[in-house]
């Protein structure tokens, strides 16, 4: 529901997109040997379906991390993320009072943009997931190009068609799509616009429970 309008609007103003669903590969996970740190920089150990995402990644100019608020994100998604290493250049640099690194020189990512989802009202609740993504992106070396975060997100549909207020906010994503792909950023109030309320957090929290009550009755 909201990935896939924001990516529309990047390739409605030219930008190349590929999507990879980290549920439908075996991604194995890394096991912090860091052999490409210490053995062979660059190059990860395990032979898996990584080898070629890696190909493509390294061409990439963003990496737009995609994925549900689940305690905190999915652990295929976590394997991906942690999958990433052989991408960094093992030579620390101190940033502050933190220690970063940064891509390798082949590595053409810019920006790391997080798009992501959740059941719960308030955007406190994407706290987790989006530094996850900051942290990745400053110990790479590159900009954290925001979070487009969609909380209550299922209140975007009803009975399986989007609500007037849920074609709104797929209305904002291809113009967020758009601009990323035009200027490289995303205006603020877009930001706060795909994010708004649906509903009032009490309203949110008595539907909810209403439809947790009916689902284990039926059980």
């Amino acid at each position: 529901m909201v990935l896939s309008p924001f990516l529309e609007g990047m390739e409605e103003y030219g930008a190349q997109t590929y999507l990879v669903y980290t549920s439908e590969l075996k991604i194995t996970p890394c096991t912090g040997e860091m052999h490409c740190w210490y053995k062979r920089p660059g190059e990860c150990i395990h032979q898996d379906v990584m080898q070629e995402l890696y190909l493509k990644i390294r061409q990439a100019e963003v990496l737009i991390l995609a994925t549900p608020v689940y305690i905190p994100i999915p652990g295929r998604m976590q394997n991906f993320i942690n999958r990433l290493c052989p991408l960094i250049l093992p030579q620390l640099v101190k940033e502050g009072e933190r220690t970063r690194a940064r891509f390798h020189a082949d590595v053409k990512i810019k920006k790391v943009l997080l798009v992501s989802t959740g059941g719960w009202w308030e955007t406190g609740n994407f706290e987790t997931v989006t530094m996850i993504a900051k942290e990745l992106a400053a110990n790479a070396g590159v900009e954290f190009a925001g979070a487009l975060i969609r909380p209550h997100a299922f209140l975007m549909k009803k009975e399986g068609a989007f609500t007037e207020k849920g074609q709104e906010i797929v209305g904002l994503l291809k113009e967020a799509g758009r601009s990323f792909a035009r200027e490289g950023v995303i205006a603020p109030e877009m930001f706060e616009a795909i994010s708004e309320p649906l509903v009032t957090h009490d309203a949110m929290i008595a539907m909810y429970n209403a439809w947790i009550a009916r689902a284990m009755k039926g059980r």
